[in-house]
């Protein structure tokens, strides 16, 4: 759990329940038996690395139904943001890409790629390897490639008019879940207004993104529902920037890299 007037660290998002391949006798998290289309590149890049403890949504231990407060993001830190990477940006994983921050602390970073589709598995043909019922469900969110490490975990951000017993408050808007409650919920027809599942993330270990951004790799920008949830993947990057009134064409090519 997050200390009090601390956001969630990087850390607490971390030490949860791995998502691994499926397996008959257990059904409580998310799993991907079918690996995402990624964009190439390295993993163990160390301007890229992730953070030392792996990466998945951490549990509330409340089992009374009732779930975190979000708490204030400490000044100089980004959870709740999106970032919008620097024209300069040449790592295809991570070339105009919307990235939302789901952790950052002095600890280290933690976000997922909202800008890149997954088109295998489908929403259907996941929930088939999850064995989560019906098939074909009564609603569908959109799945994308959240980022390079440990692109077989799943993580569902979304709107926190739904949450569940693993799910982790990132703000007083939005939550991340990585149990099957939240599935089941969305193919039953339940669940949140929004959401998306996101199969691995991008993490950066302590200081790692702050440098980054010194480095003008990146731009934050506020966090839009329609820049993370609606389907105009390609033009996500865009619209970011233009949040800030920035024309990417005129951004100097030579700036920042990551």
């Amino acid at each position: 759990m997050a200390s009090e007037g601390a956001a969630p660290t990087a850390q607490q998002v971390a030490q949860t329940e791995k998502v691994t391949a499926p397996a008959p006798q257990r059904d409580t998290t998310l799993s991907a038996g079918t690996p995402p289309v990624q964009q190439g590149g390295d993993p163990s890049n160390p301007d890229l690395a992730p953070p030392a403890a792996p990466m998945t949504v951490e549990a509330s231990g409340n089992s009374s139904g009732k779930h975190q407060a979000a708490v204030p993001v400490a000044e100089g830190f980004l959870t709740g943001q999106l970032l919008v990477a620097m024209p300069a940006m040449t790592d295809p994983r991570f070339a105009q890409s919307v990235i939302y921050v789901c952790a950052h602390t002095a600890d280290g970073a933690m976000g997922l790629v909202v800008n890149r589709p997954i088109v295998k598995p489908s929403f259907d043909e996941l929930l088939r390897q999850l064995e989560v019922a019906p098939v074909p469900p009564m609603r569908r969110i959109r799945l994308c490639a959240g980022g390079p490490v440990e692109n077989g975990r799943g993580f569902v951000l979304h709107t926190v008019d739904w949450t569940g017993e693993g799910s982790l408050r990132v703000n007083e808007a939005l939550a991340l879940t990585a149990s099957l409650d939240v599935l089941k919920a969305i193919a039953g027809g339940g669940g949140p207004r929004e959401g998306l599942l996101a199969l691995g993330y991008a993490g950066w270990g302590p200081g790692q993104l702050d440098n980054e951004i010194q480095q003008n790799a990146w731009l934050s920008v506020p966090a839009q529902e329609p820049l993370l949830f609606d389907a105009g993947h390609d033009t996500k990057w865009h619209r970011a920037l233009a949040t800030l009134h920035i024309d990417p064409l005129l951004l100097s090519s030579a700036a920042g890299h990551a």
